[in-house]
């Protein structure tokens, strides 16, 4: 795999472009993959870095890491504590009303505590996401008992970071992100998939906002789509909101 696109570097921190299929970190969950986007920034800065957050290994998007322990901690901390703005688009099916909030808790899922030893928490935490439709298509596509297939392209701002939060949150509502294998339908992502060529979670983090632990001053940064994702927009007659 190619060095990963760098959307922000100093001498405190680093944001790449994680393409999708690509995990953030070792985990037992995939104990199978080889190549990690820590492995894989480490080896392109020739340096140590320091995970602050996660994104999913389908996701594609914005993706922060530490360059030193100090840093790291007040990055995890503004991350937990609700500081660091999050924005993402999704392809889902259906189409959601124009606006809206998700306001549903979510049960803790397994984490790192399970390869590491810890204590494996319980119970529901609360996650909130706020939405807004950006477009609407109807497809010729006769799926399930309906002779066309509506879907959506939704901005998505998570205000809470639960562990594959926006994919729970959107099948609670029955708009499910196109390309989840556990959470979407089946039939809608092979539909994707043979009539765009693209076998891949259509979810991405577009935006990261913070201020910068060490200087204190803000930090706004856009990811672009990746080519693959964009490429399905392009051909939804949605460019627009591609670039």
């Amino acid at each position: 795999m190619s060095a990963l696109p760098l959307l922000y570097l100093d001498d405190h921190l680093v944001v790449v472009h994680k393409p999708s299929g690509l995990l953030v970190h070792r985990t037992s969950l995939d104990f199978h993959e080889t190549r990690f986007a820590l492995q894989l920034v480490r080896d392109q800065l020739g340096r140590r870095v320091y995970p602050v957050h996660r994104l999913d290994k389908g996701t594609s998007g914005a993706l922060a890491f530490a360059l030193t322990p100090e840093i790291g901690r007040a990055l995890s901390t503004l991350f937990e504590t609700r500081q660091v703005d999050k924005d993402y688009l999704a392809v889902v099916r259906g189409w959601p009303d124009e606006a809206g909030e998700i306001d549903h808790p979510l049960e803790r899922r397994l984490d790192d505590a399970e390869i590491w030893g810890g204590p494996l928490p319980s119970g529901a935490q609360d996650a909130l996401t706020r939405y807004r439709r950006l477009a609407t298509v109807e497809l010729p596509w006769a799926i399930d008992r309906y002779p066309s297939s509506r879907y959506a392209l939704l901005a998505l701002h998570p205000l809470t970071g639960r562990r594959h939060q926006l994919r729970r949150h959107l099948k609670h509502i029955s708009h499910p992100i196109i390309g989840d294998a556990t959470h979407g339908k089946g039939h809608h992502n092979r539909a994707f998939a043979e009539a765009f060529g693209v076998r891949r979670l259509l979810l991405a983090n577009t935006r990261l906002a913070f201020v910068h632990p060490a200087t204190g001053q803000p930090l706004d940064l856009r990811c672009p789509l990746a080519d693959d994702y964009a490429s399905v927009l392009d051909a939804l007659g949605w460019g627009a909101h591609a670039r």
